[in-house]
C-alpha cells in the first residue's frame, strides 16, 4: 500500500507539538495539548459526546479484527464493573507466527530515524485524542472509573503521558549526532581521519503488560517509549480491560500503514480466560523490553525471570501521610477526604496509612487529639459523599471481587472510625459502589502492624496512632524502605519537621507532597512536570517519565570508515 502520510506532512503537522513537549519537560511548567473538558471535543460534531457514545455502543457484541497475522481464534470475556456485558471479541494470536511478523518491519522503522518515529507516534496520539469520548466509555466500562475520571485520566492525561514518553525518547536518541568527522593529529605525519556514523538501534520486541485499573494511563508510557525508540510493541492487556488497549493497537496499526511502515510493529496479544500468557511471553527470547503495572508478586517474578529483557515495573506500595500539624485544618481534612475517596481508592497513589501522634496535633483551630482528627476526617468523607449522585461521580465502581473482599475484611482489623456503606447507582443498578472505610490502629501493637505494613488496595485507610512525630518519621522511613511507596504526603507548620520529612523522602527516593489543602491531591500527578514513582524504592523500579525510562530501550551502534 502506498504511503498516505508523507514525512513532510507529519513533520509539518506534529513538529511544533513535539517542540512544545520538549520545552515542557525542560521547564516542568504546566502544558498539555489535550483538552480536559468534554465540550472541547467539537460539540455537535463527529468528536463530541454523542458521537463517542454511539461509537462505543457500536463496538458492543462485535469482533474487533485488527488484521494481525497468526490469528488462530477469537476471545473476549469482559464484563463492565457497571454490569454491562461488553461482548467484544479479539484476535487470539499464534505467537510463533506473530512474533516473526513483528520483527520483519523493524529495519525500516529503525532506519526512519528519531524524528520520523516521533511524529508518527504523535499522529497516533492525535487520532486517539480525536476519539477521546469513545475511549472514555471503553475505560469506564473496563476499569470501573466514573465517566469524568475515565474521560480525563483515560483520555487526555494518558495521552499526555504517551507524548511525554515520546519527548524523552527523542531527547535521548538525538543526544548522539548521526555522523561525526574525527581527525587525530600525528605530528609530521598525515593525520588519522575517520568518518563515524551513529545509529540508535532498538533492542527488539517490547511487551506491554496492561493493568485493570488504568489501562491507557499506565500502558501508554511504555508503549510509546518503546515505539519511539524503534522497537516493535506487543500489547498484552489485562483480561478484564482489553478494549481500551485493543482500540489503541487498532489506531497505531492504521497510522503505521498510512505512513508506509509495517502495521505489525504494533500488535495485540489477547488471552483466553485463564490462559495466563504473560509468563510465557515475558520469557520469550524475542521479547527484549517489558513494561508492567500490577502486583508486587508478579513484578518481582518478572524482574527475576525475564533476564533477557529490560524490565520496567510499577508494583504495589504502602502510601503514607504524616500529620504533624497544620495551619489549615479544614483544608487538610477536605483534601484528604477527596484523596481517600477518588475512584474508591483504587489508585496506586492513594494514601493508605495516616500516621498521627497519639497525643494529637497543633492546628489553626487549636489542639486536636488523635481521636478528634480521625473523627473529623470521617465526617469530611461523609460530607463529601453524602449526596449519592456526587458519590457515584467520585467513587466509580469496585473493579473486581478482590477489592470488595478486602474492603469487607478491613472492618475486622481494628476500631472502625468510618464504616463503608453501599451506594446505589440508578443508571447502572448492578454496579458495586462502596464508600471508604477508615480503621484506627496502634503503631505500637505488632498485630496492628501486620495490617498497616501491607498494601490493602481499595477504599481502605488506616489511621495509625504513633508515639510522636519523630516516631512517625521512623515508621515512614521503614515503610518506604521495606514496602515502597508511590506517594508520601505530610502536613506540618514546623519548618524543622518539614525539613526532616523531606530528608527521609530524599534518602528513600519517595515522591513527597507537602501541606496540600486546595485542588491538587497527593494521588494525582501531571505529565511533563511530576514524576510518577521514582524507581528508587520497592514500589517501582522506574519513573514515569524520565531519561532512564527510555534510554535503555535502544543502543547506539557505530560504523567507522576511513575518511
Amino acid at each position: 500500500m502506498a504511503a498516505e502520510l508523507t514525512a513532510l506532512q507529519l513533520i509539518a503537522q506534529h513538529r511544533p507539538t513535539l517542540d512544545q513537549a520538549l520545552e515542557a519537560i525542560r521547564t516542568r511548567a504546566y502544558w498539555s495539548p489535550h483538552p480536559e473538558h468534554p465540550k472541547a471535543y467539537g460539540e455537535g460534531g463527529s468528536l463530541d459526546a454523542a458521537a463517542g457514545k454511539a461509537a462505543f455502543d457500536a463496538l458492543l457484541g462485535t469482533r474487533l479484527d485488527l488484521g494481525q497475522p497468526g490469528t488462530d481464534d477469537w476471545t473476549g470475556a469482559e464484563t463492565s464493573p457497571y454490569g454491562i456485558e461488553l461482548g467484544v471479541t479479539y484476535p487470539h494470536a499464534d505467537i510463533e507466527v506473530l512474533l516473526p511478523a513483528m520483527k520483519a518491519g523493524q529495519r525500516a522503522w529503525r532506519d526512519a530515524g528519531p524524528e520520523m518515529r516521533a511524529v508518527v507516534c504523535l499522529e497516533i496520539l492525535k487520532r486517539i485524542s480525536d476519539r477521546t469520548h469513545e475511549f472514555a466509555h471503553a475505560v469506564m466500562h473496563t476499569s470501573g472509573q466514573a465517566f469524568m475520571m475515565a474521560f480525563q485520566a483515560g483520555g487526555p492525561h494518558a495521552q499526555d503521558r504517551g507524548l511525554e514518553a515520546v519527548a524523552y525518547a527523542y531527547v535521548e536518541q538525538i543526544r548522539t549526532p548521526d555522523t561525526a568527522e574525527w581527525t587525530k593529529p600525528q605530528g609530521k605525519r598525515e593525520p588519522l581521519a575517520l568518518t563515524k556514523q551513529f545509529t540508535a538501534v532498538p533492542r527488539g520486541i517490547a511487551l506491554v503488560i496492561g493493568c485493570n485499573t488504568f489501562p491507557t494511563w499506565n500502558g501508554y508510557p511504555g508503549l510509546f517509549a518503546s515505539l519511539a525508540t524503534g522497537n516493535a510493541v506487543l500489547v498484552k492487556p489485562h483480561p478484564r480491560a482489553v478494549l481500551p488497549l485493543a482500540l489503541t493497537v487498532q489506531v497505531a496499526r492504521q497510522v503505521l500503514t498510512e505512513a508506509g511502515f509495517d502495521p505489525n510493529l504494533v500488535a495485540l496479544a489477547a488471552e483466553r480466560p485463564g490462559e495466563g500468557i504473560a509468563k510465557t511471553l515475558a520469557t520469550r527470547p524475542e521479547i527484549r523490553i517489558i513494561d508492567y503495572t500490577g502486583s508486587t508478586a508478579f513484578g518481582d517474578w518478572l524482574e527475576t525471570n525475564a533476564r533477557q529483557a529490560q524490565v520496567c515495573t510499577e508494583k504495589a506500595g504502602v502510601n503514607t501521610v504524616v500529620v504533624e500539624s497544620t495551619g489549615n485544618y479544614k483544608g487538610m481534612l477536605a483534601n484528604l477526604a477527596f484523596s481517600l475517596s477518588l475512584y474508591s481508592g483504587q489508585m496506586c497513589t492513594t494514601p493508605q496509612n495516616l500516621l498521627i501522634p497519639r497525643d494529637g496535633i497543633r492546628t489553626d483551630e487549636g489542639p486536636k487529639s488523635f481521636d478528634e482528627v480521625v473523627a473529623d476526617l470521617a465526617r469530611s468523607v461523609d460530607g463529601l459523599l453524602g449526596d449519592d449522585a456526587r458519590a457515584n461521580a467520585l467513587l466509580g465502581a469496585i473493579v473486581n471481587p478482590d477489592v470488595k473482599a478486602r474492603l469487607e475484611a478491613a472492618a475486622g482489623l481494628g476500631e472502625v472510625a468510618l464504616a463503608s456503606r453501599e451506594i446505589a447507582n440508578p443508571e447502572f443498578p448492578d454496579a458495586v459502589v462502596r464508600t471508604p472505610v477508615i480503621v484506627k490502629l496502634d503503631g505500637a501493637k505488632p498485630d496492628d502492624e501486620a495490617a498497616y505494613m501491607n498494601e490493602c488496595f481499595g477504599p481502605v485507610s488506616f489511621a495509625v496512632a504513633v508515639d510522636s512525630a519523630a516516631e512517625a518519621l521512623q515508621l515512614l522511613r521503614r515503610t518506604v524502605r521495606e514496602k515502597g511507596a508511590m506517594t508520601v504526603g505530610a502536613y506540618t507548620s514546623d519548618e524543622e519537621f518539614e525539613q526532616a520529612v523531606q530528608e527521609v523522602c530524599l534518602e528513600e527516593s519517595a515522591q513527597l507532597s507537602l501541606n496540600l489543602t486546595g485542588g491538587v491531591y497527593v494521588n494525582q500527578t501531571a505529565a511533563f512536570s511530576d514524576f510518577h514513582g521514582s524507581g528508587g524504592n520497592p514500589a517501582a523500579n522506574s519513573a514515569l517519565c524520565d531519561g532512564a525510562f527510555v534510554a535503555n530501550r535502544f543502543r547506539v551502534v557505530e560504523v567507522r570508515r576511513e575518511a
